[in-house]
């Protein structure tokens, strides 16, 4: 007997029928002698609508409100899927966050796992009962409701499957594993049958819409063997772990990320420790910060462009605003108009000219790079946002030419 973890999207349970299917999924597994726990996300587009729900009362709702709010997406899936898996005639107990174990810190709407403390789940599971859990949520030490962020389910999965030492951790979703590129934008996309972690983490942080990338960090650190796999066909699906077999496959994946903003700021005074004062300051906020170019500028200044998540455009406006050495320099912010093209595989560390077959690639399709970022297993580039379907395709068909 095994004990399984198993994610369902919001997509595999948007309505009636797909919600008995997830229940069918469940009990058929359980039906072989394992013990099964479930985490659920939100119906479809549920969370977008209530966004918009609290948008139409108060366009500046706190955070607590907003976490108090989402939650209830998943709480409603939660009991929907316990009622299907009843219906089918099993035994089932359906679990909020808080009631799962699950300890988060304090930042609503983006907090952290603190700890998950499994005691209820292995309670239900002793009474031979189905356990279905909320993903994305859970309580902080104020007792307060705190969600995870997009994505968060799949790290609720994750972080149950490390705490009680799971036999296996499926993430179901609407594609049936990890492919080199969107399979519904380019068309001969190869599903993968494994991928390393970092891989996959790169992926899951520059676009990749299959994984969370927290979740991945967290698969990782607790060497959770995670199957990414369709809820609705039974095809096999693709094992992210720390080692895969050997291709020859210096790519990975193509990814796009169309959630970027480049904000530049002109004429920044050269001297010491200015850079750190900006980006020291976006680290306390939180604010993530990817790509970063220095030039050169005019009369003794310099001139730093560089790229954050569409989300926090805002906010990093309003903080470089607020440093004393920014007042009347020239600060833009483009959140409309660029997107991150990206290209992983371990493989790229040890071939040379990755990049240049990258860079013509995009050359032969007229699209021209406004910025460029390497690692030892990827490489980024900037483009026009109207370009990006084609820069990933051209970039595919270089690495990945078709069979």
């Amino acid at each position: 007997m095994a004990l399984i973890v198993q994610k369902f999207g919001g997509s595999s349970v948007a309505n009636a029928e797909r919600v008995m299917n997830v229940a069918r999924i469940v009990t058929e597994t359980y039906a072989q002698g394992n013990d099964v726990v479930v985490v659920v996300s939100a119906q479809g587009d549920t969370t977008d609508d209530l966004i918009e729900k609290a948008k139409e009362i108060n366009e500046k709702a706190t955070k607590r409100e907003m976490d108090m709010l989402l939650s209830a997406g998943e709480q409603i899936s939660i009991a929907l899927l316990a009622m299907a898996i009843d219906k089918l005639g099993y035994p089932v107990c359906s679990l909020l966050g808080w009631q799962a174990g699950f300890s988060t810190s304090s930042r609503h709407t983006s907090a952290r796992i603190k700890k998950v403390n499994p005691e209820r789940i292995r309670q239900e599971l002793s009474q031979k009962r189905i356990v279905v859990v909320a993903g994305f949520q859970g309580i902080n030490k104020y007792d307060d409701i705190t969600t995870l962020g997009r994505g968060g389910s799949d790290t609720s999965a994750v972080a149950i499957a490390a705490a009680m030492h799971a036999d296996k951790c499926q993430i179901f979703t609407d594609v049936e594993g990890v492919y080199t590129a969107d399979p519904r934008k380019v068309k001969n996309a190869v599903k993968l049958s494994e991928i390393t972690y970092d891989e996959m983490l790169e992926l899951a942080t520059l676009g990749a819409q299959v994984l969370n990338n927290r979740s991945v960090e967290m698969a990782k650190k607790y060497n959770v063997v995670v199957e990414v796999l369709s809820s609705l066909t039974r095809a096999p699906g693709t094992l992210v772990k720390e080692t895969v077999k050997m291709e020859k496959m210096l790519v990975r994946g193509v990814t796009k990320d169309t959630n970027v903003a480049r904000i530049s700021i002109i004429g920044v005074p050269n001297v010491p420790g200015i850079a750190y004062k900006i980006f020291g300051k976006l680290a306390a906020e939180n604010i993530n910060v990817d790509i970063i170019l220095q030039s050169v500028g005019r009369n003794d200044t310099k001139d730093i462009t560089f790229t954050v998540s569409s989300d926090h455009a805002e906010d990093t406006m309003r903080i470089l605003r607020e440093l004393d050495f920014t007042s009347g320099l020239q600060i833009d912010c483009d959140d409309q108009n660029v997107a991150k093209v990206s290209a992983v595989g371990a493989g790229m560390e040890t071939h040379p000219g990755v990049a240049a077959t990258m860079f013509r690639a995009l050359f032969e399709e007229d699209i021209n790079i406004q910025m460029i970022s390497t690692s030892e297993i990827k490489i980024s580039v900037l483009i026009d946002k109207k370009d990006a379907d084609a820069a990933v395709a051209a970039i595919h068909a270089a690495f990945i030419p078709e069979e």
